[in-house]
Formats: C-alpha cells, sequence, structure tokens
C-alpha cells in the first residue's frame, strides 16, 4: 500500500488510488480550499476543469490524472 505525506499528514491509500480520491479519503485535514475558504474538489476527473491542482514533490500536478506512489509528498495550499 502506497503511503504519501499531505500537508504533513501521513494517508496510506489502496495501490492504483489517484492523489484526488486519497485527498478525499483523507479528509477536511487535506484539501485544497478557495480564497474564501470554501473546499474545492475535483470537477471533472480528467483534467480540464483543473480544480484538483496541487503540488507534488514539489511540481504542479493535476490530482486527478496522478496515482499514489510510495513517499509522494502532496501540498494542497503550495
Amino acid at each position: 500500500m502506497p503511503e504519501l505525506i499531505c500537508d504533513g499528514r501521513t494517508l496510506r491509500v489502496a495501490e492504483g488510488t489517484s492523489v484526488a480520491a486519497a485527498l478525499a479519503l483523507g479528509g477536511d485535514g487535506c484539501t485544497r480550499t478557495s480564497v474564501s475558504g470554501q473546499r474545492r474538489a475535483p470537477l471533472c476527473g480528467m483534467g480540464i476543469c483543473q480544480e484538483c491542482r496541487v503540488s507534488i514533490d514539489g511540481r504542479r500536478r493535476l490530482a486527478c490524472q496522478t496515482l499514489c506512489r510510495d513517499g509522494m509528498r502532496v501540498e494542497t495550499q503550495a
């Protein structure tokens, strides 16, 4: 099972889980928020809306298009 660090929290997910799904499973402690503080989540699930943009290992990526791997570092507010 891959283990990743999301905003300082350790998440363990099933093999083949997308980062977007891992964020949803991680609950409120691991989520993107808008400027007004409202929770943001993927809308399209195919990379078009870009609502799931996060920093993965220091690079901007789309969470819905990226599979989790062991040791990955995800920052939702970067």
